[in-house]
Formats: C-alpha cells, structure tokens, sequence
C-alpha cells in the first residue's frame, strides 16, 4: 500500500482465519463490515484530532471489544471449561512503555485495563485474578462473566468439542477456532503504537495464553521502525517473537515493513502451515496487511483520506 500523504495513518484487523462465506448471512457480514468502520472512525477521529497514536488504537479496540462479530470482550471464545478468559495488550513505540493482562474473567474492556498498567509505568503484565482486582480498583467497569457469551461462541464451543472427541480439529472451520482484534497508528506527531485484545482460540485449555499480551510476540511497537498486532496461532506467534521481529528484519536487516512482514506471514508461517495475518504500520505511514487463511478482517486509511474495509479480497472503500 502506498505511502500515506496525510500525517497519521490507521490500521485495525479482526482477526484473520475469517469464516467461509456461507457462515454468515449476507446482512451478517454487511453489519459486520460496519463495526470495522466505527472502529476505524473511532480511532481516525483521535488521530486527526490531533490525538496520540496510543490514544487511537485504544479507542479502535475498544469498538471491536464491544462488537458482537470479533473474538475479544463481548462475543469472546470459550475455553475447555466453558468460560472466557481474556487477554490484552497496548504499546507505545514512543517510550516503549506497555501493559498487558491476561486471563482475565471480568473486565468488560481488557484493553483498558492494559493502557491504565501502560499508564502507571510499574507492572507491564497482570494475570488473571490479579488483572481483575487490577481492574476494579482503577474503577473500570467489571462484569459478570456470562456477559461475554453468545449462542455463536456456544455453538463453536460445542463443535470444537465434537472435532476433538472425533479427533477432526483440523477439518474445523475457522470460525471455529480462534480469532483476535488488534490496531496500529502512526499520530501527527509520528510516534507509533500497537494494541491487540483477544479470548484465544475455542476449547482451548483453560489457563491457556496466547501471543496477544505477549509482547514482542502478538504486539509490539517502536518508533522509527513500525508498530504490528498479529492474529493467528499464536504459539507460534511466541515461539518466533512475531511482531519484534518484523521490527528487527526493519531495523537490522533493511527490509521495507512490506518484505519483513511478508516473509513471515506468507512465507515462513504459511510453509509450516501455520494459519497468520499482521497489520503494521512504518514510520512513514505505509501500511501493511498480510493473511495466509481465508480472509481476515481488516481495514485501513488510505493516502486521499478514503477508507478501507475488507473480510475476503474484496475491497470496500468508504468515506470515514
């Protein structure tokens, strides 16, 4: 994608592995696509705003984590035991600061509870118990955990279980399995920041974390180089520090953010069969936006100051 004219860019994913076109009704998708927009009109209104790049991939989740459609806070996967435990994580390339929770069961909006540890500057990462009593004592908003739950995350839980009872996890559909929102922004100022927010993948062992709160794995962002939220599996997304080192083929090797992520996403992942997208952001505010599944949600800003939002290859430009 080209390089940006305006001085701030914006980009968000809702996950990558997206649903087979049949699993959703076309009015399905059509609200589904509208979500990606308030959350990209959300998080550009901060930026030309004059807003911080932190500022704007927090408010950007936070839509998504509201949403019904993606796997993060409301609509969240269910893991083993039937319940949801959620992870998060916020960077800012500026100072490298960052906060992180995971596990957590209660915390309507992770994200928040992430940039308020990126905020205080002491821990950078809370687990379970500890992020929810975190979060109540920062006075933000708790909830019971069925409030995250809906028949489509049930339904998914139930046929997971049947795939591995008939030891057919691999035939599952996407849709079945994990998802993950995650944004990056590049503010007036030209400071970078990545944020991502997930419930993991469906079925998955219960205490299970994945590359989300990690960061240098599913999050990361340093300016001057580039800021990436990943969406996958993510053990593997751990096992190959993901997001760092898109940042380290940048920073030492001299690739552009389009060669490092490429080769990762579509080359090594995709060799070893390993279901991967990235959005990513330079210091130039190129974006990029890499998948090796079916699709993945996806969207962005574009040079002129148009929008874009995508679930397969088709592209759906609109006015922010």
């Amino acid at each position: 994608m080209t390089e940006h004219h305006i001085p701030y860019s914006l980009a968000l994913h809702g996950g990558c592995g997206v649903m087979a076109p049949e699993d959703m009704t076309p009015t399905e998708w059509e609200e589904a696509r509208e979500h990606l927009k308030q959350a990209l009109r959300a998080g550009w209104h901060v930026l030309s705003s004059g807003g911080t790049a932190v500022d704007a991939v927090q408010a950007t989740v936070l839509v998504m984590e509201n949403s019904i459609y993606f796997n993060a806070g409301y609509g969240a996967a269910l893991n083993s035991d039937a319940e949801h435990e959620l992870d998060a994580a916020i960077m800012d390339g500026e100072t490298l600061a960052a906060g992180a929770v995971c596990g957590a069961r209660h915390i309507r909006n992770p994200v928040l509870a992430a940039r308020r540890l990126l905020d205080l500057g002491e821990s950078v990462l809370l687990t379970a118990e500890g992020a929810d009593n975190f979060a109540k004592q920062q006075g933000l908003e708790c909830v019971e955990s069925d409030y995250f739950t809906t028949p489509r995350r049930l339904a998914a839980l139930e046929s997971m279980r049947r795939h591995q009872q008939a030891g057919t996890y691999k035939a599952a559909r996407e849709s079945e399995k994990h998802g993950t929102v995650g944004a990056v922004a590049r503010d007036i100022n030209g400071h970078l920041a990545a944020a991502t927010s997930t419930g993991g993948y469906t079925n998955k062992p219960a205490g299970r974390i994945g590359d989300s709160p990690i960061i240098g794995a599913g999050t990361y962002a340093r300016d001057g180089v580039c800021a990436v939220s990943g969406t996958g599996q993510g053990e593997f997304f751990i096992r190959h520090v993901m997001a760092y080192d898109i940042a380290a083929r940048m920073s030492y090797g001299g690739e552009t953010l389009e060669q490092a992520a490429n080769k990762l996403v579509l080359g090594e992942f995709k060799q070893l069969g390993v279901g991967a997208g990235a959005i990513a952001i330079d210091a130039h505010g190129n974006v990029c936006a890499p998948y090796n599944t079916l699709g993945m949600f996806r969207g962005w800003v574009l040079p002129n100051g148009m929008a874009v939002v995508a679930t397969h290859d088709e592209l759906f430009e609109f006015v922010l």
